[in-house]
Parts: C-alpha cells; structure tokens; sequence
C-alpha cells in the first residue's frame, strides 16, 4: 500500500492506493477513514485497477480547515479532481459510501469529463429539490431531534464525543434505529446501547478510527452536516439534474437508509439513467464495505468490467 499527501486547491489530500491500471477513486463516509475501504482496494488491485482510497477533507491524515464552509460539497468535488490530476490522471471511476456517495455523485454531476461513473453504497442519489434540507431532518424527526439536526450546531456534539472518543464511536457504529433521535437538550450517546463490536470491525481496527479521531477531533467530519443548507443553496443550478454516466447502487436490507430513502431507490432508473444495476443485499446493514465485502467486491468488479468494455 503507497500513502502519500497530494496538493489540491487549498488542502492536502492523504491517499493510500494499490495496483496499476484504470483510477477508481474511493470515498468515505461518517465517521470513517480510507481505512474502511482496506478490503476494496486489495481486490481491485489484483483485478487490475489502481484503486485510490482518499481521506476526506477533515479527517485522518488530510487538512482539516477551521471554516466551517470550507467544507461545503464544491470544495469536497475539487478536492476529488484535484486528487484524479495529481495522481497524473484525467479520470477516474468513483465510488462514494454513506456521505461519500453523495459526495461521488456530486463529483460525477459538476465534473463529468473527470468522473466517467459512479457507484454509491448504502446512500441512494437524491438530486436536490426545493426542500431545505434542514427542514426535511425537523419533519424527520417528529418531537425528537433527528441526529443530523443535532448535528448542526458547532462545538455541541463535539462536547459529548470527544472526551471518550472510542466509546462513542463503538456506540455510534453499534447503535440501533433508536440512536437516531434525541430528545431535545440531551444527548445522541443517552440512546446508545452497550453492544459488542460487530464481527466485521476488530479492537484493532477500531484503534485507527480512534488514533485519528483523537488527533484531529471531530469538528472537521461533523462541518459536512453543516453545510447541507449552504449546499442547497449553492447547488441550485442542478435541481433535479440526473447523472448519465454508467452507475451502480448497493444497499443493506437492515440499513435505515434504505427504508427512509426507498423512493429515491425506486426512482434511480430515472435520477440514474446510466444505471447498470443495483442491489439490496440480504441481511446487511449500512456498512457495506467493512461488512459484506467479498459481495461488494463481486458487485463493484463486475460492474467495473462492464464499465470499461
């Protein structure tokens, strides 16, 4: 595995990448690192593909700028061309999980000459509509706060995360639908239910979330919440644009993404009409590609190959 800073505009980009041939670029989501796709790029390596996996603006070992709208969605997709050119490439496949999906789908809409397809796991494409967003997390809600409008305020949830960052982060990936509120004034951790760690996800791997979530604390990952209103807004100009190049959807049958996004799900073969294929896999959850990999490697390489026939 070769890692590496590479200089984009205003930011340093750490990418770990294996292999030689056709760049497909990986992206993370909340609150996760490169390090969660260490099963993808192995096998893409050996199918060869040079597989790219980068971490996000804000955390492991990239910049994490002060700004909160230094990580609106414009710069994260500059940040993605940018990483495409500095690796001495003029384009890539990208494959975005959770915030990365919307992240890559993004990227494939304001950079199509970069980006020639998108795959997007567990978070399905929803192009922007004349919903604000924030008010779409109130209703989401109902008398609670939904996680993501507890997110919004800067230095609140960090407060309750950082002082234990592995016990919240073992809560977080552990947690059940029921974590997904809050009452109003308390705190996301209150809901969370003391579970073992999954089989997918060691001490020791969840030692790297931790080790970097220690280091670089966790205002840089929680900023993307917080331009989700800034986004809508500077988004404009795509409101209710389809992305055409080649796609693919992967989703957890037990994901909640899955249940509360099932429309935009139904509607991909209009929002994606490059679509290939998608799937809903059995029994899974939302993170894919730590907890169903060789499935996600089978999905992903097949489409890959049908993508550069």
């Amino acid at each position: 595995m070769k890692h590496h800073l590479v200089q984009v505009e205003g930011a340093q980009i750490h990418v770990a990448e294996l292999g030689t041939g056709p760049l497909v670029l990986f992206v993370h989501g909340f609150p996760e690192l490169w390090y969660s796709w260490r099963h993808q790029l192995p096998a893409l390596a050996e199918a060869g593909y040079r597989a790219a996996a980068i971490d996000v603006r804000g955390y492991g070992e990239s910049s994490v700028p002060r700004e909160i709208e230094a990580y609106g969605m414009r710069h994260h997709v500059s940040d993605n061309v940018g990483v495409v050119h500095a690796l001495g490439e003029q384009s890539a496949v990208i494959v975005g999980h959770d915030w990365g999906s919307p992240i890559a789908a993004n990227s494939a809409l304001l950079a199509p000459d970069t980006f020639s397809a998108v795959a997007l796991l567990s978070v399905p494409y929803t192009p922007r509509n004349d919903f604000r967003p924030t008010d779409a997390f109130a209703l989401a809600g109902g008398d609670e706060e939904f996680y993501v409008s507890y997110f919004q305020e800067p230095g609140r949830a960090e407060a309750e995360i950082e002082p234990d960052v592995r016990a919240w982060l073992e809560g977080f990936i552990t947690a059940g639908p029921e974590a997904f509120t809050v009452p109003h004034g308390a705190r996301l951790c209150d809901r969370f239910t003391q579970r073992p760690l999954p089989p997918w996800l060691s001490e020791a791997d969840l030692d790297v979330y931790v080790r970097a979530f220690e280091r670089t604390g966790f205002s840089g990952a929680l900023n993307r919440y917080r331009n989700v209103d800034r986004d809508w807004i500077d988004l404009e100009p795509l409101d209710g644009a389809a992305i055409p190049q080649p796609s693919l959807f992967v989703g957890g049958e037990r994901d909640p993404s899955t249940t509360w996004l099932a429309d935009a799900i139904a509607a991909h073969p209009r929002t994606l009409p490059g679509l290939v294929s998608q799937h809903i896999l059995d029994g899974a959850g939302h993170w894919l590609p730590q907890e169903r990999p060789d499935d996600v490697n089978q999905l992903l390489l097949g489409w890959l190959e049908l993508v550069h026939r």
